[in-house]
Parts: C-alpha cells; sequence; structure tokens
C-alpha cells in the first residue's frame, strides 16, 4: 500500500479500495449523522455489502479511468476522504468531491487532500477544469472551495432532492492556469 503524506501531523492520503470496505463502513457509522447532512455516502454505505459495493464502484471507475476515492487516514485511522466522481481526460473536466467525520474537522485536511487531488488531475491528467459541486447549505465545504482558490460558477435552484428536500446546488470551478498561478 502506498500514500502521499498530507502533513506533520502524520495526515496520510491512500487509494480506498474494496478490500477495506469494513473500515470505511466503520468510518461512515462514526460519522453518519455528520456527513450525511450533505453527502450521499451516508445513505449508501448502509452496510458492509453496500460499503463494500460503493468502493467497488469506484475502482471499476478507475479501471476505466473515469473517476476515483481515496482516504484520509491520520494516526493510522481513517476520517474522511476525496474522491473524483466524474473524470472524462478527453474534455479535460473532472469533479471532485469530499467528505469528513466531525472528529477530523478542524486541521485543514480536506483542503490539503483536495489539492493534492486537484494538483494531479491538472498536471499528471491534463485536466482544465475541475468542478466542485455542493449543496448551498454546506458552508463548510464552500468554505473550502474558496480556499482552494475556486470560483463560483452559478447556483442551480431546486436541483435535486436530498433525504425529502430539494436543494439548490452551487457549482464551483478552477482552471488549470489559475491553479498554476
Amino acid at each position: 500500500m502506498f500514500g502521499k503524506s498530507l502533513g506533520a501531523d502524520g495526515a496520510e492520503l491512500r487509494p480506498l479500495e474494496p478490500w477495506q470496505a469494513e473500515e470505511f463502513f466503520a468510518h461512515m457509522e462514526r460519522g453518519r449523522e455528520f456527513i450525511g447532512q450533505h453527502i450521499g455516502f451516508a445513505d449508501r454505505a448502509k452496510d458492509l455489502e453496500s460499503a463494500r459495493e460503493l468502493l467497488q464502484g469506484y475502482a471499476d471507475k478507475a479501471a476505466a479511468d473515469t473517476g476515483r476515492i481515496f482516504g484520509i487516514w491520520l494516526d493510522d485511522k481513517l476520517v474522511g476522504g476525496v474522491l473524483i466522481r466524474v473524470m472524462d481526460v478527453p474534455q479535460g473536466r473532472a469533479e471532485v468531491g469530499v467528505w469528513l467525520e466531525p472528529a477530523a474537522t478542524g486541521q485543514g485536511l480536506i483542503t490539503r487532500a483536495a489539492k493534492v487531488l486537484i494538483g494531479w488531475l491538472i498536471r499528471e491528467r491534463g485536466v482544465h477544469r475541475v468542478e466542485w459541486l455542493v449543496s448551498s447549505a454546506n458552508a463548510p465545504s464552500i468554505a473550502v472551495a474558496r480556499r482552494l482558490g475556486m470560483r463560483q460558477d452559478g447556483v442551480l435552484r431546486s436541483y435535486h432532492p436530498y433525504r425529502g428536500v430539494r436543494q439548490d446546488l452551487e457549482v464551483w470551478s478552477v482552471l488549470a492556469p489559475e491553479w498554476e498561478s
């Protein structure tokens, strides 16, 4: 297994794979209510089998070069992650997403991990546009988008239902020339 250090605090970014479903499910159980406020993983990984299926879906995306999922470990404990939900290298576009359990908030883990992921997409994969789609109600995620130097492209009003309530969805993005400057 390989990992990428996220700083002196021992945080590490690693691929999250189907064989880690038990660890992923335990992580979801610890943070289910907090994560589930805005992130569908909490509802999709409702048991060990569905957690494994979710990770297998991302393994299939990795094999097809259309997405990836990475965990954030702190002191060798899975506490969150970043993912490439959509990756279209020929079109030069990707959409990233993030999540974190409550005990790990306030340490800059998401910002650090997202910087690594976006840098890889732009520098290594040649992606021109990286998108960040976020519920207008998710202020912490919007703050991360700002810290990453993203710009708000617009708001898709009443875009999708989440847990029975229609959500406004903000679209943020950064372009390769902006990232490099």
